[in-house]
């Protein structure tokens, strides 16, 4: 059967159809949810969504319908965040989706004060369930605006893996984005970029002296955010990762 599985999956355009088989059978409890999994993934659905979780920075994140699945590529922005991290470091993590970028910091660094925000409501409830395993706290609500007032100028990090895809390439982005992850966590206006101008604008206010702000984005747009970073007081510039294939900008607000 397993053989079978193996093929279906790779006919429906299934890379890695023998991995996917693997987690597919360890997952079902009884061989109709094993055929009704494989059905699911054989039309589209995506695999982190079957199976519940998905694997970021080598923890398991659970992951919920209408949620932006985190991609591995984020891996670097928790990389980068981790290394300006001490124990006992406060962190934002803006957009959170799932919370996964917040929760990976965490789990390398000793003693974070998590505070995890997103607008979307689903988002919140599925990050409150990872979040929460950390000690963290997560708040619905439009970026800074429904954080504790007592964290104004006390942030070290602030991380956001916002919406940077511009407006008229969703139609473009992979059929299991665009069915079956909301627009909200994956649009970023005309150019990509009003989120992160958002999300610039107000970081002064919120981190400390000597904190950081890390975005991810494109290769293409990162000259733009290194610009508007720069232009709220920011000392930025943009890092690039071949192996991750993924583009930060990082600003930190001088002493």
């Amino acid at each position: 059967m397993e053989n079978k599985i193996i093929e279906k999956l790779r006919n429906a355009g299934c890379v890695y159809a023998e991995e996917e088989t693997e987690l597919l059978i360890s997952k079902a409890q009884t061989i109709e949810e094993l055929i009704t999994m494989v059905n699911l993934r054989a039309t589209g659905s995506p695999l982190e969504l079957i199976l519940g979780w998905a694997e970021f920075y080598g923890i398991k994140i659970e992951v919920a319908p209408a949620v932006f699945v985190p991609r591995r590529r984020t891996e670097f922005l928790v990389q980068k965040a981790v290394e300006f991290s001490i124990p006992g470091v406060k962190v934002v993590d803006l957009c959170c989706g799932t919370g996964a970028v917040g929760v990976a910091i965490s789990n390398a660094v000793e003693m974070v004060e998590l505070y995890a925000v997103d607008i979307d409501h689903n988002a919140v409830q599925c990050a409150k369930r990872n979040v929460s395993k950390q000690g963290g706290f997560v708040f619905e609500g439009d970026l800074y605006n429904s954080l504790p007032a007592h964290l104004l100028g006390n942030v070290d990090i602030i991380v956001a893996n916002a919406p940077y895809v511009p407006t008229g390439a969703i139609k473009s982005l992979p059929l299991e984005a665009r069915l079956y992850e909301p627009k909200v966590a994956l649009d970023g206006g005309i150019d990509g970029n009003d989120i992160h101008r958002r999300v610039a604008e107000d970081a002064p206010l919120w981190l400390a002296s000597g904190g950081h702000l890390l975005v991810e984005t494109s290769k293409m747009q990162a000259p733009q955010t290194v610009e508007f970073f720069t232009q709220c007081g920011l000392v930025a510039h943009s890092l690039y990762n071949r192996e991750f294939d993924a583009t930060i900008v990082i600003g930190k607000k001088p002493c």
